[in-house]
Formats: C-alpha cells, structure tokens, sequence
C-alpha cells in the first residue's frame, strides 16, 4: 500500500508543529506541565523579577508593574487554562498571559538573564523536593505505627525464618525493630536525596550564565535551596539529583516490598499470625468466609510500581550527553513525580494497616515450638555446659532432628529418656532439656547486643525513641 505524502500532509500541516507533533507530544507535556509546575514556575519568575530589581537591572518601578502581572496570572484558574499551538508550551503561555496585562516589552525584561534552561532545572528541583519533603513525613509517621507496635511485642514469641524456611525463635517486636531500622535507612537516603535536589541551578541561564550582573546567590535566598550548582555547567548538564531521587524511591519501595509481603504471608489463614483491621480488608463477592487482606496487596502491587517509576529515571538518563537535553526533562519528569505519589499511598496505607492489626501471641507460640527450630540451643547446651566441642554437639544435635522427622515428631513430644539414648555418652538433665525445648527460654537467652531478649528489645525501641 503507497502511502499519499501530499495527503497526509494537507492533514498533518508542513510547518511546525505537525499535528502528530501536537496531540503526540506538545499536548501531553503542556498538561503535565501545568499539573505539576504551574506553581514553582511562578515562585521562580517572582524570585527572579525580585533580584533584578536588587541589582539594578530593572527599577523598582518596573519590577512592580512585572511582580502585580505575575500575580494577576498566578491567580487565574489553571483549569481554564489549554493548549494552543500558537504558545508551544506552558512557559511561552504563560509569558504571552502575562504580556498582556503589562505589555511585551516588559514581560520580555522579566526574562533577562533567565533562560529556560535554568529554569527548567529550578523547577523541576522545586517540585521534586517536596515529594521528598512529604515521602520523609510520611514515612517518619510509619516508624512511629511501628515502633509502637513493637513496644506492644517485645515477649511476643514467633518463629523467624531464613530461606523461607522455620529457623529459630525470636519476637514480633524484634522483627518490627528490624523494619523500623531499614526504615530509617531510607529516610536517611531521602534527606541525602533532598541535599542533593535542593541547590539552585538559577543564574546558569542557558548553560554559560550571563553578562548581566546578577546575584545568584540571592536566588537561593528567595528560592529557600539549601545552596547553590556553582559550575553552571554542571547546573544545567548535571542529573545526578534527579538519579538520587530516583534511587532513594526505589530502595524505598523495594526494601517496604519485602516486608509488606510477609505481612501477606503472615495474615493468611495458614499462617494466622496477622488479623488486618475490618476497615482494610475486603469480602469475597463469592466466598463469604473470605477475608481479604487487599490494603496488603495493593501495597505490595503500588510498591513495585513505584519503584519501576524510579527505573524508567535510570534508564531515560543513561547514555544521555552531558547537557541540556530533552531525555532529563518533560518526558521524565512525570515518573519522579508519579513514584514518589505512589510511595507515599504505600507508607499511608501501611501505616493504617499497622496501628489497627492485631497479633495473635498465642499461635505464634505455637509455631515457635514447631519445626524443631529451638534446636540450636541443644548445640549450645551441649558445648557450654557439657564440654562437647561445638562441631561434635553440632552433628548430635543434627542426628536428633534426623530422627525426629523420621518419627514425626516434634522435641517436646520426645521424651528425655529417648534424647539421652540417641546422645549416648552425653546425659542431658530434666531442666536442661526442658530450656533446650521452650522458645521463651531460647529467646531470653539471645541478650547479646541486637538479640531477641526482651531486655534488650526495650532498650533498642527507647534508644530509637
């Protein structure tokens, strides 16, 4: 099939922008745009008219009549505000609005200096923080949910496992503790993040700055950044803010992924150690008996979204000269913005999930006396009291595990008698044996710096306090 060129562009238009052009690329960026920077691109022009009034680039006069038009648009209703192909972007949109209400020529100082390339980078730098700045609230709120459930834990037996596998004992507060310290990783990973994004590129201007005496360390001033990209080179070709910020989301994301899937694990009816508050489960439409725990699930799911978000940022930057280009900008400015969204949908919902589940003490004990996973202590008994070496009480522990599980059987239903027998020259006392087999014991035992001893818990959940 011959596809008529002269056709398709009497459709298409032969000037720019093509009409493909428009609905494909233009249209989508400009309402991106307007969604999410409307506000720090107003922030900038107000911060930048400012300044050069200060140095004496416009006078006062002239600066009052550009701030009163940048308020006079600042205030339109965004939502009135649409594409037209006449302005090619929100920038030049915004210009033109402005322009109108204290005329071109002016409008067209407010710029000196100002490219939007500087621009571009302060706004997207401006936005960026504050989804850092609200992901680190949000996920201190989540620490504190799960701290307070770990104060509630701290004797709570339950099994931990390794390799998906019953390993030994511990307690619910000290696994939440061990959440809560990865926890506080990331949010420190987030503030370095924030450092990173909130130094000013303004005064860069396309990428050389200017021959206009302005004072760029003003714009950090008035743009509240915590400093200033002083090789301005380096202000516009730079992406490693936008790469931190994108790293510090997916160890976020990730690393929550991991344990909000053993939440899942633990509230199934197998397992039975978790109850997820009524407010966040859902009923089967089929099933009745079904209860549901979807706020888990969907976290889990939002998780990993947020963190593929994160990826798309890596990937649209590698191999990208070192300038100003198009890869870093409009096109992947939505991924940081939509990432850190959905991260702080995560950490909300977990939250919530959090402060109302409950634990059941009770079966979680159980299954810490199940699977044989106290044994390790035998070991321990064997070569700190009984004076076996290690490796020795080592494979005698593992030859009694052997034959528990060709009997079916866990140690407490073997019987001392029996356990003395298999150690042969070894003889374990009543008491002995009775620790050997009881989680509690196992437990409170571990009161080495970091262990599950409930002492010592207390003490790392007040030292996180």
């Amino acid at each position: 099939m011959t596809i008529d060129k002269n056709k398709f562009e009497a459709s298409e238009g032969i000037h720019f922008p093509g009409k493909t052009y428009v609905d494909s690329l233009l249209k989508p960026v400009f309402y991106d745009q307007k969604e999410h920077l409307f506000d720090a691109m107003f922030k900038i022009h107000k911060a930048h008219t400012t300044m050069l009034a200060e140095q004496g680039i416009l006078t006062k006069n002239e600066a009052e009549q550009i701030l009163e038009g940048v308020k006079q648009v600042e205030i339109l209703d965004r939502k009135e505000l649409e594409y037209s192909a006449v302005y090619e972007d929100l920038f030049f949109l915004v210009e033109s609005q402005i322009g109108e209400r204290i005329g071109e020529e002016l409008a067209g100082k407010m710029h000196i200096a100002k490219s939007r390339n500087d621009m571009g980078e302060a706004m997207y730098r401006i936005v960026i923080r504050e989804y850092i700045t609200q992901a680190i609230s949000d996920a201190s709120q989540l620490c504190e949910a799960i701290l307070s459930q770990a104060e509630q834990h701290v004797e709570s037996i339950m099994p931990a496992h390794t390799h998906t596998q019953p390993a030994q004992p511990t307690t619910f507060g000290h696994y939440l503790v061990a959440i809560y310290d990865s926890l506080k990783r990331d949010i420190k990973r987030m503030e370095h993040a924030y450092q990173t994004v909130n130094q000013s590129p303004m005064g860069a201007a396309a990428i050389t700055t200017t021959g206009f005496p302005i004072n760029r360390e003003r714009m950090v001033e008035l743009l509240d950044f915590d400093g200033l990209v002083e090789n301005s080179y380096d202000a516009i070709g730079a992406g490693d803010y936008l790469m931190e910020a994108a790293q510090a989301l997916i160890s976020l994301t990730t690393n929550m992924g991991r344990w909000i899937q053993e939440f899942l694990r633990m509230a199934s009816k197998e397992v039975g150690l978790l109850r997820v508050s009524d407010a966040y489960v859902q009923i089967s439409s089929i099933m009745p008996q079904k209860r549901n725990p979807v706020s888990i699930e969907h976290s889990r799911a939002i998780a990993s979204s947020a963190a593929a978000e994160g990826m798309a940022v890596l990937h649209m930057i590698h191999n990208t000269p070192y300038g100003d280009i198009n890869d870093t900008e409009d096109d992947l400015q939505p991924h940081i913005y939509k990432g850190y969204r959905k991260g702080i949908r995560v950490l909300r919902l977990m939250r919530a999930v959090i402060i109302t589940m409950r634990f059941n003490k009770e079966r979680a004990h159980q299954q810490a006396r199940e699977n044989m996973i106290t044994i390790t202590e035998l070991a321990d008994v064997l070569a700190r009291d009984y004076g076996v070496s290690f490796r020795k009480a080592h494979h005698k522990a593992s030859v009694i595990a052997r034959r528990a599980i060709e009997m079916n059987k866990e140690l407490y239903e073997i019987s001392l008698d029996q356990i003395n027998t298999w150690l042969n020259e070894v003889q374990l006392t009543k008491q002995d044996w009775e620790h050997i087999i009881d989680p509690i014991c196992f437990v409170t035992r571990r009161n080495i710096t970091g262990g599950p001893n409930p002492d010592v818990v207390r003490a790392m959940i007040e030292a996180r306090k």
